[in-house]
């Protein structure tokens, strides 16, 4: 009798954790955001269509690997010491609640776009700028990035803020792509590969073709320069015509084993 006991005993108590278990596992359910229509190829949409089971059945929702290129603010900080998995779910939260009021598109380094923000001091009580992306950067919250134009002639660079409160429109008047992820050597180029109208309108691109590449070489004015161009590897621009001790001196400070150190960016 006190055998059969204990093994009755033992029995609900495997039940028990058993029917636990279970209950955990069906109540933790990942969830991530719903992927959005692209603008890339058929083939590669059929693929991010497809939607995983988990070992309980569950349907997991996974944002396709390109999503990395189009919204990379949405990317963990490379820096560790500003890591915060609570700090970055609840801004995560607020870029898609700011994301429901103003329509952020996909741009990319390169992209023609235009912006209009609140401004007090306007007569019409907004403005509205026309420019070239030639830089973007920052993770969650404090994702920013730089339009640049040549106004009378003059070069112009506005920075925004792109979760900030007074953007009230963001538009993409040509969506493109250059062969570098920076275009800061524009502010040494000729005034024409930055001049672009105001009054610029959107080109008609269709939803499923492919975000193309710009291949052109930008030419740069004589020296001297803003930064050391010919030590970078830049792809969009021509020939520097520099004499050779430039280069010299260029090969001997690179560090080409860095694009391959996959902890620089992290540690």
């Amino acid at each position: 009798m006190l055998r059969r006991a204990v093994l009755q005993t033992f029995r609900q108590g495997l039940a028990q954790s058993f029917f636990k278990r279970n209950a955990v596992s069906l109540s933790e359910t990942t969830v991530t955001h719903q992927p959005i229509e692209t603008s890339n190829e058929a083939d590669e949409k059929s693929v991010s269509k497809q939607k995983p089971s988990d070992e309980s059945g569950n349907t997991v929702v996974v944002a396709p690997p390109e999503f990395r290129f189009m919204y990379p603010e949405f990317l963990p900080d490379p820096a560790m010491e500003r890591r915060n998995r609570l700090k970055e779910k609840l801004e995560r939260i607020d870029m898609l609640q700011r994301r429901s009021v103003v329509e952020i598109p996909e741009f990319y380094t390169g992209s023609v776009m235009a912006v209009t923000v609140a401004d007090a001091n306007s007569p019409n009580k907004f403005a509205r700028f026309v420019g070239i992306c030639i830089q973007r950067g920052g993770s969650g919250l404090r994702a920013w990035f730089i339009l640049r134009n040549v106004v009378d002639k003059q070069g112009v660079e506005i920075l925004y803020e792109m979760y900030c409160p007074l953007i009230q429109k963001i538009e993409v008047l040509r969506l493109e792509r250059r062969l570098d992820e920076s275009l800061l050597y524009l502010r040494d180029a000729l005034p024409e590969y930055s001049t672009f109208p105001l009054d610029m309108e959107p080109e008609r691109r269709l939803n499923n073709s492919v975000v193309p590449i710009n291949p052109l070489k930008v030419k740069l004015r004589p020296r001297p320069w803003l930064e050391r161009w010919e030590r970078q590897n830049l792809q969009g621009v021509e020939d520097l015509n520099l004499p050779q001790r430039f280069y010299d001196k260029a090969e001997k400070v690179a560090k080409p084993w860095e694009k391959y150190d996959l902890m620089l960016q992290y540690r």
